[in-house]
């Protein structure tokens, strides 16, 4: 067994929102963390909070073969944290196959792939359908391969929380779609350390399918309504229609900007929870993280007066 302080593992798109998570959890065990994305630029905040020599950074596209090979040469665990939601199948399909196949014949002892609850090949969402269909490839190279499937994400720079803040702070009234529609919201932070367990003990995880949410399932109305006391606002909930929000999505989704787009529509149809019985934040030796111990320490921002207000009634 390689020592930790002799391990390498590389982590394509540790620049990302999710990345700087797991990128600290493995700052933490000693190991040495290669750090591959097409522009490594947009990564190198993460440099100063690993020890000297830590982090090392590669220029990669997962879509290119040759490039995921390069990037991979010499580790000894490899996360896959790369997902898009336009035009998916190249990077959540295609490249994810070129992730899993370098792995295996670079002899890497573990992969971890981030795929997305809901990720299911006969999805009527292309993204949910890419996921699912990037999990099938990723299995058919890399058997040994640990799938992390995870909840809505939140965290300080997630565009989830965040975006329902500045509505709430912007409108007076705030339009809710798929009111009634179902999620786990699960801490960023302990996303990155159930990834890194998983990257760093093959033995205990590796084959296994991990699903993470958090302790509580919100609705899309209480979870607009928990953020909008948050943030010291208390607005008028209003539940747009479904016919509405349809039409809405399929005329306008493709604009940019928009709201929402059709295959976001298509993914609200189902509830985006743990599924009963299935492994997660538990098995990985992670406890996890209610929103309200947390959020409202970023959140504050959003009201009138930044930190420094007192939450308003209105």
């Amino acid at each position: 067994m390689v020592q930790k302080l002799d391990r390498l593992v590389t982590l394509f798109g540790g620049g990302g929102f999710i990345g700087r998570y797991v990128a600290q959890a493995l700052y933490r065990t000693g190991v040495r963390v290669r750090v591959a994305q097409r522009n490594p630029g947009q990564a190198f905040f993460l440099k100063p909070l690993g020890g000297l020599g830590q982090t090392q950074f590669v220029a990669c596209d997962i879509t290119k073969p040759d490039q995921v090979a390069a990037a991979i040469r010499g580790s000894d665990a490899v996360v896959n944290l790369v997902g898009v939601f336009k035009n998916p199948y190249a990077v959540n399909v295609g490249g994810a196959r070129n992730i899993a196949e370098a792995a295996r014949d670079a002899g890497v002892h573990a992969l971890v792939h981030f795929s997305a609850i809901g990720a299911d090949p006969s999805a009527k969402s292309d993204y949910g359908r890419s996921k699912g269909e990037g999990e099938e490839a990723v299995r058919a190279a890399f058997p040994g391969a640990t799938i992390v499937r995870p909840s809505i994400v939140f965290g300080q720079e997630d565009n989830f929380v965040n975006r329902f803040a500045s509505l709430a702070r912007m409108l007076p009234i705030l339009p809710v779609i798929r009111g009634d529609a179902k999620f786990q919201p699960v801490y960023v932070a302990d996303v990155g350390r159930a990834v890194a367990a998983a990257a760093l003990d093959p033995g205990a995880h590796g084959g296994k399918t991990y699903e993470l949410g958090g302790p509580e399932v919100l609705t899309m109305r209480a979870l607009n309504q928990r953020i909008s006391e948050a943030t010291g606002h208390r607005r008028t909930l209003v539940d747009v229609p479904d016919a509405a929000a349809s039409m809405m999505a399929g005329l306008f989704g493709w604009l940019p900007g928009a709201p929402m787009t059709w295959d976001q529509w298509l993914m609200l149809q189902h509830d985006n929870v743990v599924s009963p019985g299935a492994k997660g934040l538990k098995e990985l030796g992670v406890t996890p993280t209610p929103l309200a111990a947390v959020a409202e320490g970023w959140l504050t921002s959003y009201r009138r007066h930044g930190r420094f207000a007192v939450k308003s009634p209105y």
